[in-house]
């Protein structure tokens, strides 16, 4: 079920009536939710929702019996059990397929033909996010930094919680498993700053992601004859695109969360206002930067030791990052591009020295900061196009053709519409950088706001083409 959809408008309000109006017993409560997840999930697929019980069951009873032993032995050997289990269960389903026609194509390559084929698998939305939800709850219980839970239903919750199982934020057993435990009275205030976010994060999706994925889509289908300026615009479009489209689902996800008396981690924090690539991973999908941070850099040996090993634990981890985004060359190209751009902050020492606010006591950022944001997110967009191209060979003619200066200039006109809006976007953003979200107005005029936000998002919802989320697919 979208987000974005007529489903989802009738669904949230029955179990947001349910939940609050008839059902008030905490632990009834969790039934609701569990169920409604499950119908949730299962209106996209429902023989896919015995991979996620699956996952629970076995994750959950893996973390009852770390309990009941101290013997280091078997602790491992249980933790083993559920990296195998869970990273298999990814590995068959995500990158089966990949391995398969790479090992074709290398035999191929030496003039060997292979007959093997691939089974062409389904890849299960939301797999990559709750998968690694429920290996943090095992990973915590082992380092005894969480007791095991013996709530089985609280435990499914947690794993299956509707607003943010198919494309996160990527919720910490340590954060998220304990609310399912507490008594949630109805508070207002957070119930409305909960619809202010959901509104937000529709108008990024619908209004502006929405809108640069028709030229997206055009631009890049047509990247062989379009000018060097059009594939320019046509990558900066996909930065705006991809941040719109993900940061909004993430704002409805905590917005929908807080509806029901949850509150889930901030996944985005204005990334496009960074002065550096550590600065922007430290503001880009932060539930699964700092998954990443704390369940394999800092097991890697972190940025101790010698400078070979810091090389290798960040290259490590962007290369990783890349291959859990998708089964694909491009993507491990955009994060060993990232590791790239990295490299130089590391080797400087220079990884952390922007830690402070832009612009933190100033309305307006420096000349010296304008260009080290502009600098950022140059680079960043540069690394965009992999990661949208459907392949290398796409990639590499794609940005070939941006330095033909024989065609650079003409045919940028036609996709000019959605420039006043990327640029207001930009001007809102800036000036709530401050604030956990772009939408906090003043009391005077918020009603007006609210209002044009509500008409933009069912106008552009009628005239444009829905999409899905972009990250469902990851």
């Amino acid at each position: 079920m979208l987000f974005n959809s007529i489903e989802f408008l009738i669904f949230l309000p029955i179990v947001f009536l349910l939940y609050w109006f008839v059902f008030k017993k905490l632990s009834i409560q969790n039934v609701l939710i569990l169920i409604a997840s499950y119908v949730f999930y299962g209106w996209w697929d429902w023989r896919f929702l015995s991979l996620i019980i699956l996952s629970t069951v076995v994750d959950y009873i893996l973390g009852l019996q770390l309990k009941k032993t101290t013997e280091k032995k078997q602790r491992k050997r249980l933790l083993i059990i559920s990296l195998v289990f869970n990273l298999g269960l990814l590995g068959f389903f995500k990158y089966y397929n990949f391995f398969i026609d790479n090992w074709i194509e290398a035999w191929e390559a030496i003039g060997v033909t292979m007959h093997a084929s691939s089974l062409n698998i389904i890849l299960p939305v939301g797999i990559s996010f709750y998968t690694f939800q429920t290996l943090s709850y095992t990973i915590d219980v082992y380092r005894e930094k969480l007791e095991p839970t013996k709530n089985f239903i609280a435990f499914a919750s947690f794993v299956a919680f509707f607003p943010q199982l198919v494309a996160g934020p990527i919720e910490r057993a340590t954060n998220l498993l304990p609310q399912f435990y507490k008594k949630r009275e109805f508070n207002y205030d957070f119930a409305v700053s909960g619809m202010k976010l959901i509104l937000w994060g529709l108008v990024k999706k619908v209004v502006i992601a929405d809108s640069c994925a028709v030229l997206v889509n055009r631009i890049f289908e047509n990247h062989q004859d379009e000018s060097g300026l059009a594939l320019c615009m046509g990558a900066i479009y996909f930065a705006f695109q991809i941040y719109c489209d993900f940061s909004g689902y993430s704002d409805i996800a905590i917005g929908t969360s807080r509806l029901f008396g949850f509150k889930l981690m901030r996944n985005f924090n204005y990334p496009y206002f960074s002065r550096d690539i550590a600065e922007f991973w430290r503001r880009w999908h932060i539930s699964l930067s700092t998954w990443f941070r704390d369940y394999l850099y800092i097991p890697l040996g972190g940025s101790r030791g010698s400078l070979k090993i810091k090389i290798r634990n960040v290259f490590v981890i962007f290369l990783v990052s890349g291959f859990w985004h998708g089964a694909n060359w491009t993507f491990i190209i955009w994060g060993g591009l990232n590791a790239l751009f990295f490299l130089p902050l590391l080797i400087g020492g220079k990884n952390r020295k922007n830690l402070n606010e832009v612009a933190a006591t100033s309305i307006l950022p420096s000349f010296k900061e304008i260009l080290q944001i502009l600098g950022t997110f140059t680079i960043t967009t540069f690394a965009w196009i992999f990661f949208r191209a459907t392949s290398l060979t796409q990639a590499v003619e794609y940005i070939q053709n941006i330095f033909n200066f024989n065609n650079f200039i003409p045919d940028v006109i036609r996709h000019k519409k959605i420039i006043p809006f990327l640029v207001l976007f930009v001007i809102m953003e800036w000036f709530s950088r401050r604030q956990e979200y772009a939408i906090v107005l003043d009391k005077k005029y918020r009603i007006v706001f609210y209002m044009l936000f509500a008409f933009m998002i069912l106008y552009y919802a009628s005239v444009d083409e829905k999409s899905s989320f972009i990250y469902f697919q990851f």
